[in-house]
């Protein structure tokens, strides 16, 4: 599958965050760790899907993401392989290999175009971007 490909397979994108709780006290785990802890993914929140237009340049899209009304951390699609949809290329030749695929409908998220954020209890994350309707979070 090629990046042009995979764009044309994608009807629909989002933004999203991903509440990463880890069993570990600190970031110094190995891959194998990460993997029995399930790569410390708890949550995922989901905004609004839209359309994917030819117009969209997912490379170019730059993301805000504030704590409590404060940015704290700025990213674009290009620090996701490059490409988001060279991520989704890379997943599907994987599970390829595997004897798997991916089927019409399944979510699908390409990658972080940040850092993780420390979040403390009582807190409202949102994520926002141009071209993409915002998602928020309120940690309880």
């Amino acid at each position: 599958m090629s990046e042009d490909e995979a764009r044309a397979a994608v009807k629909e994108v989002f933004l999203a965050l991903e509440v990463i709780d880890t069993r570990f006290t600190s970031w110094q785990i190995t891959v194998a760790d990460s993997i029995a802890d399930n790569s410390s993914c708890a949550r995922v929140v989901t905004g609004s899907m839209v359309p994917l237009s030819a117009e969209m340049d997912l490379v170019a899209e730059s993301l805000v993401v504030s704590v409590d009304g404060t940015a704290m951390v700025t990213g674009a699609g290009r620090a996701v392989l490059g490409d988001p949809f060279r991520a989704l290329v890379w997943l599907a030749g994987r599970l390829h290999l595997c004897g798997g695929g991916l089927r019409a409908g399944q979510l699908v998220l390409a990658g972080a175009v940040h850092a993780s954020l420390p979040l403390e209890a009582r807190s409202t994350v949102r994520a926002r971007s141009p071209h993409l309707p915002p998602v928020e979070l309120h940690v309880r």
